[in-house]
């Protein structure tokens, strides 16, 4: 699939813009799972150099958006179903925790205030990459709320794999980005109960990891 060139821009620009294209790109469903990313093709496409397209290549490896294949060919990121459910765990413990803080904070009122404002973005209006937005905004929300900046930087290191394992399957697994199944945790958090809020963040995952390792699945 083609891409539109890039602008003429400023050197000190161009990597960065290079990477944000090729960014959205993928995470927006251009490039599916299996994909081949070649640089020569991505260089004509974006009209800059093959340098730079590895460079921003590399980055998107980083964040976990582009595995090598065979030969050492790039291709988009897939997760196994064993993999999902691995990621879904690590969600939990990191909301968990997330949820555990923000209820022993003085500042729990205006957290579920702000968790609130974040649930209302979740609509079935928009896109399917708008939903998405959407859902992993609420859950990084909920993530800087507890006031833990480690937290929040181990949960934006797994935000790429996040977003492979839902673009895993297709808009039909939007129910999943729902109001609904987000409401509880606020619920939870507004009564102050750690115990019911850690179980409601663990059903959440839980739920997700199936639906998300079903939809990995090649069988």
């Amino acid at each position: 699939m083609s891409i539109e060139p890039l602008a003429s821009l400023d050197r000190s620009t161009l990597r960065e813009r290079a990477l944000e294209v090729l960014r959205t790109a993928v995470l927006s469903g251009r490039y599916g799972p299996g994909d081949h990313l070649g640089e020569v093709e991505l260089a004509g496409s974006l009209g800059v150099s093959r340098g730079t397209v590895r460079e921003a290549l590399r980055h998107l490896q980083q964040e976990g958006l582009v595995t090598p294949g065979n030969r050492g060919m790039l291709r988009v990121s897939s997760l196994s179903p064993h993999e999902v459910r691995e990621l879904f765990r690590v969600r939990e413990a990191l909301e968990g925790l997330a949820v555990r803080e923000i209820i022993a904070s003085p500042g729990r009122e205006s957290a579920v205030a702000a968790l609130r404002t974040a649930l209302d973005q979740l609509t079935d209006d928009g896109d399917f990459a708008a939903r998405i937005q959407a859902d992993l905004a609420f859950h990084l929300q909920l993530c800087r709320l507890s006031g833990n900046s480690m937290l929040v930087e181990a949960w934006q290191r797994l935000e790429g794999r996040m977003r492979v394992a839902i673009l895993s399957g297709a808009a039909w697994q939007a129910p999943m980005m729902a109001r609904d199944r987000h409401a509880p945790i606020v619920d939870a958090i507004e009564q102050g109960d750690v115990a019911a809020a850690l179980r409601v963040v663990e059903e959440h995952m839980a739920a997700a990891a199936e639906h998300f390792a079903g939809a990995s699945d090649p069988a």
